[in-house]
């Protein structure tokens, strides 16, 4: 659906809680900048039915988002017309802390609607922040190729899956996710935990990468902590991480007629 002369409307939606959204912000303008047909605009939640209705590529970051269900709708029909939405780390999250006195306990209700079918996963816990192996699912997939089993520090994400992602990176963990209420028995199976996969739906496609987690100073005062005294940049400064990114971008903004997509130009 791109618009004259070629041109490619992004729509990129970045925001929520407990994350650096500014440096996250600015590093995937960066990228979608290096692709001169694409033009985009920022929003910093899903208050942009009228921008989905004309895009032809999406990309998110956020954490605790929440879409209503007329954006729900209206984010599926996006994809299922053809878009193509990059979405990162926080997306399929929605998170509660908990109010009481006792130790803080975070839920993850499933609020997501339709859009946990159309993501492929909703988030439910994750370890505590510390370094660990992504390996390669599928070393033969161009998003993937060359690139070897790498370690990065971020939250390794335990999700309810739905479908049947074609998984690309993944990681391995069975231990405990303390601090979140299903925690203790989502990690509890050995399946693979997917970091970065595919999910067809309709005519258009999803491309889920978990990683990407970054954090500043101030970014914990709605949880009482007014000021982490350090900047957590996560794996934007893991080379493995910046390639792969950077070929999800490529991958949604490389936006084909059916007819150029048939022909493979």
């Amino acid at each position: 659906m791109a618009g004259p002369a070629g041109r490619l409307d992004a729509v990129l939606v970045c925001g929520g809680r407990w994350h650096d959204f500014d440096q996250a912000r600015l590093r995937l303008l960066e990228l979608l900048g290096e692709h001169p047909r694409v033009r985009t605009t920022v929003y910093q939640d899903y208050d942009c039915l009228a921008a989905l209705d004309q895009a032809d590529l999406l990309v998110t970051y956020t954490c605790d988002v929440r879409p209503s269900p007329a954006q729900q709708a209206a984010l599926a029909r996006f994809v299922e017309r053809g878009g193509r939405w990059l979405a990162l780390h926080g997306t399929n999250s929605v998170i509660e802390p908990s109010t009481s006195g006792g130790p803080r306990v975070f839920t993850t209700p499933r609020l997501l609607g339709e859009l946990a079918e159309v993501l492929g996963s909703q988030f439910l816990a994750h370890p505590p922040i510390e370094p660990y192996e992504v390996l390669v699912t599928r070393p033969d997939h161009p998003l993937v190729a060359g690139i070897g089993p790498f370690t990065v520090t971020d939250e390794l994400y335990v999700c309810e899956l739905h479908g049947e992602p074609e998984v690309l990176l993944h990681a391995e963990y069975t231990g405990p996710c303390r601090g979140f209420a299903e925690g203790d028995t989502a990690a509890l199976d050995d399946a693979p935990r997917p970091v970065l996969y595919l999910k067809r739906h309709g005519l258009g496609e999803v491309c889920y990468f978990t990683l990407g987690h970054c954090r500043g100073r101030y970014d914990l005062q709605d949880l009482g902590v007014d000021d982490t005294g350090r900047v957590d940049m996560g794996p934007w400064q893991t080379p493995e991480f910046l390639t792969v990114l950077r070929r999800c971008v490529e991958r949604v903004a490389d936006v084909r007629s059916p007819a150029q997509e048939r022909a493979g130009t």
